[in-house]
């Protein structure tokens, strides 16, 4: 009777184990959403009942470090996310191909290696320089206008004259500092206005000279003095210890007129509910109009060949076609969804302002993921804090960037 007991216990036992079918390990580079998509797993997890963890990476840390240490520690994530062909050649040999899945049919936004589908588009991102509508309102500026250098010098010199009269602080919120970790803001993001902005999409002509070691010297000299306008614009402190909330918080308040992040961070602005019209007006550095902002997937989830490989397809299935999904990416992670079966459409303002940009037809691509691994952040990144710190002029600047640039090359 004893030993009839122990086995109706020990089966007793394995079945609430097996209850939890499988734990699925995520391993994410956004830390804005963190909370959202931690109560997402916790809801699939009711509602299937596998377990998932999610460790995250970014903001202030840097992503790639965390999953590198991640990879290296005997649990690989089963998902993890790639930025591009770089993070792709890094892990392609770990990653599952998806070609198939129910979640392939609803996006075009797919990462691909050739025929194969092996990245879910984790959302559609964009990025310029949001504006606070009422200060420029009261300054006097059509943000219309503001698609020529020229016409963001005016705008500049008029609000730090005005700063007083408005309740600023700087006319730019704008962070690169390598010590609060926003190297990224600088060598990969900013970096790109010079890579796409004014090109048709797919048109690679400036990240292909850059990856040979070479720049176009006019277009080039355009975008440095476009970064020190940026920059004589904030302020040192904003710029060399300014963190993400730091950066976001001055804008928020109505410290700055502008603010130079993406989409991304609206989960965190509407926490701060900010009291002002929100949109973005284009990274516009050449002296030739340029009307539109850049936008893209930013980044793509990929699944462990290796790890819980079944199970992490579901999840994404999941993500991507279930109402519980569509209402996490838009009202939860306030995300601009990749795909064609999602109908909600966000109420924040700078995915709103995507939303319509992307609409509108003018956009540009993002290439900045086409660089070498760690060379936006770890060698361009450095150079434009020697800039914001004035160790040395645009002149410099610009000297030193082509430096490195053709050391890829090398």
């Amino acid at each position: 009777m004893k030993k009839l007991i122990a086995l109706v216990l020990s089966l007793a036992l394995c079945m609430m184990a097996a209850s939890v079918l499988a734990d699925i390990v995520i391993c994410q580079n956004k830390v804005e959403i963190t909370a959202a998509m931690q109560d997402f797993a916790k809801l699939y997890t009711e509602k299937t009942g596998v377990g998932v963890k999610v460790i995250t990476g970014g903001g202030s840390s840097d992503y790639n470090t965390v999953l590198k240490a991640e990879m290296a520690s005997g649990r690989e994530p089963d998902i993890w996310v790639i930025e591009g062909p770089t993070g792709y050649e890094l892990w392609k040999d770990k990653i599952a191909d998806m070609t198939g899945e129910e979640w392939t049919k609803y996006t075009a936004a797919a990462y691909m290696d050739g025929d194969k589908v092996v990245g879910f588009p984790v959302a559609v991102e964009g990025y310029g320089l949001a504006y606070n509508a009422d200060i420029l309102a009261k300054a006097g500026i059509d943000p219309k206008t503001l698609t020529n250098v020229d016409a963001y010098k005016a705008a500049f010199e008029k609000l730090d004259s005005m700063k007083s009269e408005l309740g600023l602080d700087m006319v730019v919120s704008m962070v690169a500092g390598t010590v609060p970790g926003m190297t990224w803001v600088t060598g990969l993001h900013n970096f790109n206005v010079y890579l796409t902005l004014g090109n048709a999409r797919n048109d690679t002509t400036y990240i292909d000279q850059v990856l040979a070691g070479k720049v176009d010297e006019a277009r080039f000299h355009e975008y440095c003095q476009y970064v020190d306008l940026l920059f004589k614009y904030s302020t040192q402190d904003m710029l060399l210890n300014g963190t993400q909330d730091a950066q976001l918080a001055a804008f928020a308040n109505g410290k700055a007129a502008f603010y130079h992040q993406g989409n991304w961070m609206d989960p965190s602005l509407v926490q701060l509910n900010p009291s002002f019209e929100i949109a973005y007006a284009p990274h516009a550095f050449l002296h030739e109009d340029t009307d539109g902002i850049l936008v893209n997937p930013p980044s793509w989830y990929v699944v462990n060949a290796n790890g819980n490989k079944d199970e992490a397809i579901a999840y994404l299935n999941y993500l991507a076609t279930s109402e519980d999904g569509a209402d996490y990416m838009v009202n939860k992670a306030a995300m601009v969804p990749a795909f064609t079966n999602v109908t909600l459409t966000p109420s924040t303002p700078l995915s709103k302002s995507v939303m319509e940009w992307n609409a509108a037809g003018k956009t540009y691509d993002w290439q900045q993921y086409k660089l070498p691994d760690g060379f936006g952040m770890g060698t361009l990144g450095p150079i434009y804090e020697l800039l914001a710190q004035q160790a040395i002029d645009v002149d410099t600047f610009e000297i030193m960037m082509k430096d490195a640039i053709a050391g890829i090359a090398k």
